[in-house]
């Protein structure tokens, strides 16, 4: 049933995406700022609070709906599971942004494309050329992909729509909280930040080894162990650094930011990034995707026959 249901909410995804304001991260969002004013002290046991009460309430009210609902009937339960899942998960909005991104860039015109990564990002991108765009437009489907597929979906495999919600919870937690400076907000953010990182320990993996399956995996494997480790957060590196390897394109490098030169390693080998690249990207996420779903039909159909 977890196959089936993943496949009905990436369908319903794909074809009818939820607007952006129905998201579970934009209300979720203001509940995490309201906590942080609230609870935020600067200490350790603070953030432990704060921590719980975000993330324990959700997870036992998704995981607590699935049990009752499954006791009910099995087709309420699956139907749960997609509703679950269809709030969480979403892509198709990313892969129009690079659509849209990769038609700027081929038709040469800059200004648009610029523009079209500076609202996809919330970032200034006055100052980049041509590959630049490209090359950050890359690394934001490969992250992207990461964050908002297949993370959540290793977390459903393992332990269903509760296993889903806690981790995309935890995610957007650890990117607010976890990454809170120290200097001015003590220890309330390290629950957050080592509770995620050890969450999303092997799913960083298997994206990484999925990139590698449907790609160029001696270059990816290259790339996953000799430059993972230079990017400032080692989890995105291995994200990129195999992504980037799979598709023999050059990412990472010096941009220029609003404080200057961004100083960042170089990711992977082979030729510049462009509006190509962007579009194999996304191709690169839709086959790692395939093979996921093909594993799990696999694993399901094993159940089936076992039982």
């Amino acid at each position: 049933m977890s196959f089936l249901a993943l496949l009905a909410a990436l369908l319903f995804d794909y074809f009818r995406p939820l607007p952006s304001q129905f998201r579970a991260y934009p209300w979720f969002s203001r509940y995490v700022r309201y906590l942080e004013h609230q609870f935020n002290a600067g200490s350790h046991r603070h953030g432990l609070l704060a921590w719980l009460l975000a993330v324990m309430p959700l997870t036992v009210l998704v995981t607590s709906g699935y049990l009752f609902l499954s006791q009910l009937n099995g087709l309420l339960g699956w139907l749960w599971s997609v509703a679950v899942l269809y709030l969480v998960v979403g892509f198709r909005y990313l892969g129009e942004n690079a659509a849209a991104l990769a038609t700027a860039l081929r038709s040469q015109n800059l200004d648009e494309a610029r523009r079209q990564l500076g609202q996809w990002l919330m970032r200034d991108t006055a100052a980049l050329s041509g590959g630049e765009v490209a090359r950050l437009g890359i690394e934001e489907v490969l992250q992207s992909a990461y964050r908002h597929l297949f993370g959540v979906i290793i977390w459903f495999a393992l332990f269903g729509p509760g296993g889903a919600i806690f981790y995309r919870l935890c995610q957007i937690l650890g990117l607010k909280w976890g990454e809170l400076d120290e200097r001015e907000f003590g220890d309330f953010g390290k629950v957050a930040a080592r509770v995620f990182a050890w969450m999303e320990w092997i799913p960083l993996r298997i994206t990484a080894i999925s990139f590698a399956i449907v790609g160029d995996f001696e270059d990816a494997m290259y790339c996953w162990r000799s430059q993972a480790g230079q990017w400032a957060q080692h989890g995105m590196g291995l994200i990129l650094a195999s992504g980037a390897g799979a598709m023999g394109v050059k990412l990472g490098e010096p941009i220029p930011g609003r404080d200057g030169i961004e100083i960042r390693p170089e990711l992977g080998l082979g030729d510049e990034a462009d509006a190509d690249y962007l579009d194999s990207a996304v191709s690169m996420v839709w086959r790692a995707l395939a093979l996921w779903l093909v594993l799990l039909l696999l694993l399901t159909l094993a159940r089936w026959t076992g039982s």
